[in-house]
């Protein structure tokens, strides 16, 4: 999300929606199957609830009355995400992190599943963006085969309530959301943050990457490599910057990268740039997540977590410089025994700034903590 726009939110069940109901949609209503194609960026706009162009194919579907009571939704949770959690967030960078919204080649962020969001606020003009998770993308979404409009908007809206009201996905909730309509897929969600973050899809390409990290092109659901992605190209309608973002299903576990190790070696492609790590369940605190870990300390300049990121431990003081901000309550309750007694004496002797906006698990801005790590 740019600075004066609005920024992203979510689209997650359309997608699956999109599958189940094409099959039955085209066998019982055969002549009405519409015949024309719409481009990425209307279907991003659409699915977020934002006005496509006039001629666009999907412009008669706006005045169907499930696609306004969805827009109207949207506007409204948006603009309440907007006031409570980013403009603080950008006053904030503004004073503490300037130097995260200048020009950097690369951004990772490890363990993202869908959320752009919040990558795209930290670091808005990366050249490229690599996310990944366990997450399918599913089909491409075609609105134009929705048969339930109601249902399947509707359906995208519960599945994104977590990320409007928190910080963060419920997974489990997303799952169940999702497996309910026969859907999965993240790249609807993918598609929504980049119309809300102010920006236009230039061109969308499905593909997969080869065992020595080469990203091949190949059609939707085609068999291919070990990990499947996308690669997005979109242009951001403020700066005018064209940008990039990767997302790929695959497991970065230790196990799963020996297994399938195209996705690190795809990563080294870019060399170093900057890293972003929230709400990642504390798994790199486990040595089953030892090389992905290694990776990012490897290739990260600047990282910016929460604490369920990489261990204070690993931050050694000769290559790093630590900036802390908000407090350290500890883990949530899921995640007690990953608590770290010498981050919570770091974070009582340093008296941090606070934040006034929520991070990560903690979407409470009270008890939220968040981490700036620097190489030296």
């Amino acid at each position: 999300m740019k600075r004066d726009s609005f920024p992203k939110t979510v689209a997650m069940v359309v997608l699956s929606i999109l599958a189940g109901a094409a099959g039955v949609y085209a066998q019982e209503n055969p002549q009405t199957v519409p015949a024309a194609v719409a481009g990425p960026n209307d279907i991003a706009r659409f699915l977020a609830g934002m006005p496509v162009p006039s001629e666009s194919p999907l412009a008669p579907l706006t005045r169907d009355p499930a696609w306004q009571e969805h827009s109207t939704f949207f506007e409204n949770e948006f603009s309440k995400l907007n006031l409570r959690q980013l403009q603080k967030l950008h006053a904030w960078e503004d004073t503490y992190l300037p130097e995260t919204t200048r020009p950097v080649p690369v951004a990772f962020y490890m363990f993202s599943g869908p959320d752009f969001l919040y990558v795209d606020q930290f670091f808005p003009r990366a050249s490229v963006y690599v996310l990944c998770g366990k997450e399918s993308m599913g089909p491409p979404p075609d609105p134009l085969r929705i048969a339930n409009f109601s249902g399947a908007l509707g359906n995208l809206e519960n599945a994104m309530k977590s990320s409007l009201s928190t910080t963060y996905f419920i997974t489990k909730d997303m799952k169940i959301d999702l497996q309910q309509q026969n859907l999965n897929g993240v790249l609807p969600i993918l598609y929504v943050f980049i119309a809300r973050a102010d920006k236009s899809i230039t061109n969308v390409t499905f593909g997969s990457l080869s065992s020595n990290g080469a990203f091949q092109a190949s059609e939707p659901g085609k068999k291919g490599g070990n990990i499947p992605g996308v690669r997005i190209n979109y242009t951001d309608n403020q700066s005018g910057d064209t940008q990039t973002l990767y997302y790929f299903t695959t497991d970065i576990s230790d196990g799963g990268i020996k297994s399938n190790p195209g996705f690190l070696k795809f990563c080294e492609h870019f060399g170093t740039g900057s890293s972003f790590l929230k709400s990642s369940s504390y798994l790199m605190f486990e040595e089953g997540f030892a090389t992905i870990r290694n990776f990012i300390l490897a290739h990260s300049t600047r990282i910016v977590q929460d604490d369920s990121g990489i261990p204070l431990a690993y931050f050694s003081p000769d290559k790093w410089s630590l900036r802390l901000f908000g407090n350290y309550l500890g883990p949530i309750e899921l995640f007690k025994q990953h608590y770290q007694p010498k981050l919570q004496e770091l974070f009582a002797q340093s008296n941090p700034p606070p934040l006034d906006f929520g991070f990560g698990y903690r979407w409470n801005y009270k008890e939220a903590n968040l981490m700036v790590a620097t190489r030296k």
